[in-house]
């Protein structure tokens, strides 16, 4: 069987990774003197709280080769098969961090196969690309139709989110092109989302409310109105405003799956509190 290997940034519910099988490797937080482990020695909820009064962001680092040679070395003592699905190159080292680790791992278990994914995504659309091609190994299937459903749901997924401010994306750099949003009042609701690998700018909204209407229309223009859809929806300390946005989701789509997840401390650094997303493909 094929096993399945990505990261935190995944955000993928830990019950579900590990009845699936699926190895993480854990992003880093350092805040002051501290370094945490992203969803081990930190988590989604408590970090959320400490977060809203911080005077300082802390900053983020991928997985180091190492981290990811434990990860593979972990997979290959039941497994001779694997692939490695990795946060978007465009927005973090660790795609290059897993080239790294799979080059030295393949001198040390030559007899075990390794294909390494640039999902090109972040979050749960990352996220469903791991979940879905380790059911596609559970399933019994080879090793090219693992990868190639891997890559099928990281090109067909959509992230798109909505939060109270630009602030911690801004502080923490990861703005990409949606930079231009940054100058707006306080009481604009910015939505971004994943194009190419990079954050960009989908709109704003007056809003929370407004907001969401223009997500579930993002939506259908992706889809289309009806559409079967799997759909993971993810929140900073937010669960109160994710189920306003719930049900105008259902409303529209033949919702086929449902997750609903904390994204790790390691994004929530760069979206911060009040955080609402949308991660789908259809189906």
């Amino acid at each position: 069987m094929v096993g399945i290997l990505t990261d935190t940034t995944a955000s993928i519910p830990g019950e579900l990774a590990g009845r699936l099988g699926i190895e993480i490797v854990p992003y880093y937080i350092h805040r002051g003197l501290e370094t945490l482990r992203d969803m081990m020695d930190v988590k989604p909820g408590e970090f959320a709280e400490w977060l809203k009064g911080a005077s300082r962001l802390p900053t983020t680092s991928n997985p180091s080769p190492g981290d990811y040679l434990m990860g593979l070395r972990h997979l290959a003592e039941r497994m001779k098969e694997i692939v490695v699905l990795a946060m978007t190159s465009k927005g973090s080292g660790a795609y290059q961090s897993c080239l790294a680790a799979v080059d030295m791992f393949r001198g040390q278990a030559p007899e075990v196969q390794v294909e390494v994914v640039d999902t090109l995504q972040v979050g749960m659309v990352q996220g469903w690309a791991a979940v879905e091609s380790a059911r596609t190994a559970l399933a019994g299937l080879s090793f090219d139709e693992v990868i190639h459903r891997a890559r099928e749901v990281a090109q067909k997924g959509m992230m798109i989110q909505t939060a109270d401010t630009l602030r911690y994306l801004y502080l923490g750099g990861r703005i990409g092109k949606a930079k231009h949003l940054v100058a707006s009042l306080l009481n604009i609701k910015p939505l971004i989302g994943m194009q190419d690998g990079i954050i960009v700018a989908l709109g704003t909204a007056r809003s929370r409310r407004k907001a969401y209407h223009r997500m579930v229309e993002l939506m259908q223009q992706h889809v289309g109105e009806g559409a079967r859809i799997k759909i993971a929806f993810t929140h900073v300390a937010a669960l109160e405003h994710l189920e306003r946005l719930r049900p105008l989701v259902t409303a529209r789509f033949d919702c086929v799956e449902t997750i609903v997840t904390d994204l790790s401390p390691a994004l929530a650094v760069h979206s911060g509190p009040g955080t609402v997303g949308v991660n789908f493909f259809s189906i």
